[in-house]
Order: structure tokens, then sequence, then C-alpha cells
């Protein structure tokens, strides 16, 4: 069942929807961008982010250049999950990249607990570092084979300072224990353990420095069904012992609402729905939100799908277009599209569930 977010107080000072032609905030200086003074009681809060990167294009290779993420709104309260949904190249692993540090962004902030690290360097992006985590697509790759899971789990104790030898030692076996596996295995590597079993112990080296902070980048998508739903039953508990926040990214929306408080859709660069989990999925507003629910296997019955069919390509109903302010081309993020709304819960016929793939006639 999908679990809403807490209340939490709206943006003061700055809103996104106060006019540019309004007083300028006594916080707020007149070099400053108009998310400089943005207070929120968020964990993470992200504003205008934008990244470009140089390309060649046309048969003489002229210099040109690639919107990957353009304009990018969103807050997560501590404690709670954004879903990042989207389809391949919609931007969201350099999102991703540009919160971790990785990337540096052409324009744009984030802020992390208060503290503004768009372009944090030295110390500062080492205390970030300690913070917020990431656990990588395919534990078959970001494991080092030659590495025990001991050594995967001491180097960034050790890399940051973090007790003695005997602190990490203990530290180590309630890692494990808190991933759910047993302590004998600190001393095989990663070609010894099944997919299920490197992912979760990627997610114990996250955890090795008790970060706030941790951005899943598709934890699940190189797993297979059952073992995606343990690691998210695995995600989900360590969120209530641990008081964890996730930035969870995924193509997939019937995984991302078994997790999600809320969910963020990206398309071309740029967010098209964003909203609590449940309404996004009972109550999609945008055409590319319905392409991706109408993608999932046993969302729709049979005698549904010509109503379905009815939506456009992509190319046409979601929004590449760059004319409007917010890229739709209704202008007002489609909430008054000629495309068909998705049709209600209720209306599904018995035995079909969201994101199954049986349905009651077992086909």
């Amino acid at each position: 069942m999908t679990r809403r977010a807490p209340p939490r107080e709206a943006p003061v000072c700055w809103p996104p929807s106060a006019s540019r032609s309004s007083a300028t905030p006594s916080c707020r200086r007149w070099w400053s961008p108009p998310w400089a003074c943005w207070e929120t009681s968020a964990l993470l809060s992200v504003r205008g982010l934008a990244k470009t990167f140089p390309v060649r294009t046309g048969p003489l290779r002229r210099r040109g250049t690639r919107n990957a993420v353009d304009g990018v709104d969103f807050d997560i309260p501590a404690g709670t999950t954004l879903g990042l949904v989207g389809e391949s190249g919609s931007g969201k692993t350099t999102t991703a990249r540009m919160i971790l540090g990785l990337e540096r962004p052409t324009a744009g902030s984030v802020r992390f607990a208060g503290e503004e690290v768009t372009f944090a360097r030295g110390e500062a992006l080492r205390r970030l570092r300690r913070r917020v985590q990431l656990v990588y697509q395919n534990p078959y790759t970001s494991l080092h084979p030659r590495f025990t899971f001991e050594d995967l789990l001491t180097e960034p104790m050790r890399n940051h300072g973090v007790d003695d030898a005997a602190g990490r030692a203990a530290a180590i076996r309630a890692l494990l224990d808190d991933v759910a596996l047993p302590a004998s295995l600190a001393r095989r590597r990663a070609g010894e353990l099944s997919g299920g079993q490197r992912q979760r112990v990627a997610i114990a080296r996250a955890l090795a420095l008790n970060p706030d902070l941790l951005v899943c980048d598709e934890p699940v998508s190189a797993l297979d069904v059952t073992v995606q739903a343990q690691i998210l039953e695995l995600l989900a508990r360590l969120q209530r012992e641990r008081g964890l926040t996730y930035l969870f990214i995924s193509h997939d929306l019937a995984v991302v609402r078994q997790v999600s408080h809320t969910i963020a859709v990206m398309r071309g660069g740029r967010i098209v729905e964003q909203g609590d989990a449940e309404d996004v999925f009972t109550s999609p507003r945008h055409p590319c939100t319905r392409e991706l629910l109408a993608a999932i296997p046993g969302f729709r019955t049979q005698t549904e799908e010509p109503q379905w069919s009815q939506v456009s390509s992509p190319s046409a109903a979601c929004c590449r277009t760059r004319t409007r302010a917010n890229g739709c081309p209704s202008g007002n993020g489609c909430a008054t599209s000629s495309v068909p709304r998705s049709p209600p819960r209720s209306s599904a016929s018995p035995g079909t569930r969201w994101g199954s793939t049986t349905s009651a006639s077992g086909t």
C-alpha cells in the first residue's frame, strides 16, 4: 500500500508561484538567483537544475549543445522517498549525478540540509559524500571482484577515519545483519554470491558511513522479480529503522509505487508531472504518465484497450517541444489535454491488479 508523505510547510520568501515583479525579499540580494533564499523543511531541495552537454551534429559535425536536464525542481523531506521516473535518456541519472557532486550543473541550485552544495569542493564535498551515498544499478559491476566484502565495507570507513580496526569489524557484522546476510560472508568475494546477495552488500556499503540520503539508481532493474521484491522490502525496512531519505530512480512505475511517498515523472530533461504517489497513479494528468502506466504489464484489460490506444506517440503527446515555458504544448501541464484519462481503479475487472502480470483468467 502506497505511503503518503507527511505534511510539510510550503516554501517561503520566494515561492515558485510568486511573480518575478514582486518585491525582493529582505533575505535575498540583487545578484542572487530566485531560489537563493528558499527555506523549506526538506532535507534535499533542488531548484532550476540544468545540465547542457556539447555535441557535434550534422554531416559537417558542427558544434552544438544538448539539454540533458532542463529546469528541474523538487524537494525531499527527511524520512521520505521521492520516486524519479522516466524513460531511458530522460535525464534521471544526470540529475542524480549533479546532486551527488559527480557532475557540475550548468545552472540551478542544490541545497542539502539547508546548506548550498551545488559547487561544493574540498572539505565541503567530503562532508557531503559522507551524508549522501549512491546505490548503483548493476551489482555485478559495482563491486570489485578481487575485494572481499570485508574490504568493500571497510574501505569507506577507513577513508573517512571512522573507528579503529576493532570498531570497523563490529560495524561490518552489524551492517551485514542489517541487510539480512550472515557474518560469514565477510570473507567472500562478489563472484561467489547471487545478484540479490550482491545488491544487499552494495546497500550495506552505502550504509557504512551512516548517511542521511541514499540515491538509488535503478537498484532492482538487473534483478529477477522475486529478488526485486526482497530488495524493495529491505529498503522499506531500513527506512523505518534508520529514518533514511531516498531518491529512488527507475523507469518502472510499478516498482516505484511500492516504495515512494511522492513521484516525479521526467521526460526530455524536464519534470512533467509531480505529486503524491497514489494521486499520480489514480489520476494521472500528463500523457507521459499515462503512457508509463499503460506500459505496466496487466494494467489494462482487453475491454479497455481501445480507450488506451488513443494515447498518441511520445513525440506528439509527451512534451518534447520547447515552445512553452513549461515544455508542454498545451501550456498548462496537459491538465486539459484531449488525451483520454486513465480508467479509475474501480473500473478494472475482478482479479486485475496494478502492476501484476496475471489476471483472473490466468492469461
